[in-house]
């Protein structure tokens, strides 16, 4: 037998155009399948440890997707906002600790989030260097977006422009960072946190400017009464806190009504749990939701959508077959006059059957390979897809 795989493995070196398109042909039908199926079950297993990580998440009533994908991964979807009043509710019954969310800014195309002080303690982020966000304007960065902007802590990062060519938008702020969090393999290391006030002077709501009662430029100044100031829109406003400044900054309306993106919430207990479930099923204009079900209700229709894709693969491993079948066909004949020299020389029927398998067993064996090999660089390269994706 050792004879036969040294004749068929002399034969497949030697014809390396025909071992080539053999080999690629099944490396690429072998590969799809593979893939695809070990990058959902990647996906699949990365989604779901973070969602059961999470107790419940409260937003606006709306797409229950866009709501968890959100909050949980920083996803891209608009949602409509709620109010700081729910937070204080929350807190103020003893029903379980909020973590508020604030999002939809980015800073260098990296999703900022403002947050409270919880939240690095539910999600036992560590710091890799300097502080947590303890001030307005100023940002602790995820490991890898440190890693790529090369920014360390004393450094500082300039939030994103909403509106390119909105002039009445407020300017980009400029974050000072404070400290960078060691990588956790989650969503969190490619972003950037603020606390929530900082969000809001983002958004436009809380601001900085200076002091109009001192100011004495009439363009600035339109009418000065005994309690109150009428300035134009020419007032500077501020696009970094800092020291000196950090006094002027105030917001306009009433605390309970700022806006939030949603709300993570940790109950007490199995009973604080059913209670807040119970009193957000009655509200009309906000929603509490089991990440983990809700998660798990979004992989289901994944895996009904692989279904399609498993049965176009079954088409492609059959064509393929069929292919391999007729190049086999026309090797035959065009081997005819070895075929017989090898029978004249000796060898059995069997024998030459025995050669053949031996020469596609070894075209098998290296896209075999070939594919798990690409299948494996697949899932480690997975981390990175996700952030591209």
């Amino acid at each position: 037998m050792s004879r036969v795989l040294l004749l068929a493995w002399r034969y497949v070196a030697y014809n390396k155009v025909k071992t080539t398109i053999l080999t690629v042909c099944l490396t690429l039908t072998i590969l799809l399948p593979l893939t695809a199926h070990l990058l959902i079950e990647h996906y699949g297993e990365w989604l779901m440890a973070r969602a059961r990580a999470t107790p419940l998440v409260a937003g606006a009533k709306g797409n229950r997707f866009d709501l968890v994908l959100r909050a949980l991964y920083f996803g891209s979807a608009e949602l409509d906002p709620i109010r700081m009043a729910e937070v204080r509710r929350v807190r103020d019954d003893g029903l379980g600790t909020p973590i508020p969310l604030h999002l939809g800014f980015t800073a260098r195309k990296h999703p900022v989030v403002g947050t409270s002080l919880e939240y690095f303690d539910f999600r036992r982020l560590e710091l890799r260097q300097g502080t947590l966000p303890l001030r307005l304007g100023q940002a602790v960065l995820g490991a890898n977006v440190a890693a790529e902007l090369q920014l360390a802590t004393g450094d500082h990062l300039f939030s994103d422009q909403r509106s390119l060519y909105d002039i009445t938008k407020t300017y980009p702020l400029k974050m000072q960072v404070v400290g960078v969090l060691g990588e956790s393999g989650s969503p969190d290391d490619d972003a950037v946190f603020v606390d929530i006030k900082t969000a809001w002077v983002i958004e436009g709501i809380t601001h900085g400017h200076q002091d109009v009662i001192r100011a004495t430029d009439s363009d600035v100044i339109l009418e000065r009464q005994e309690d109150n100031v009428t300035t134009s829109e020419g007032i500077v406003e501020y696009n970094e806190v800092t020291a000196s400044n950090l006094a002027s900054f105030h917001t306009h309306g009433d605390p309970d009504e700022l806006p939030l993106s949603a709300m993570i919430i940790l109950p007490a207990d199995r009973k604080s749990a059913t209670l807040l479930k119970a009193r957000y099923s009655l509200s009309e204009t906000s929603c509490l939701l089991v990440p983990e079900d809700v998660v798990a209700e979004l992989m289901g229709l994944v895996f009904k959508v692989k279904r399609v894709f498993d049965a176009g693969f079954t088409l492609i491993i059959i064509s393929t077959v069929l292919f391999v079948l007729l190049v086999i066909l026309l090797s035959q004949r065009i081997r005819r006059r070895e075929m017989e020299t090898i029978y004249k020389i000796g060898c059995s029927r069997m024998m030459a059957f025995w050669l053949q398998a031996a020469e596609l067993g070894f075209v098998l064996l290296m896209s075999l390979a070939a594919a798990a090999g690409l299948s494996l660089a697949a899932v480690l390269a997975a981390p990175h897809l996700v952030r591209l994706l």
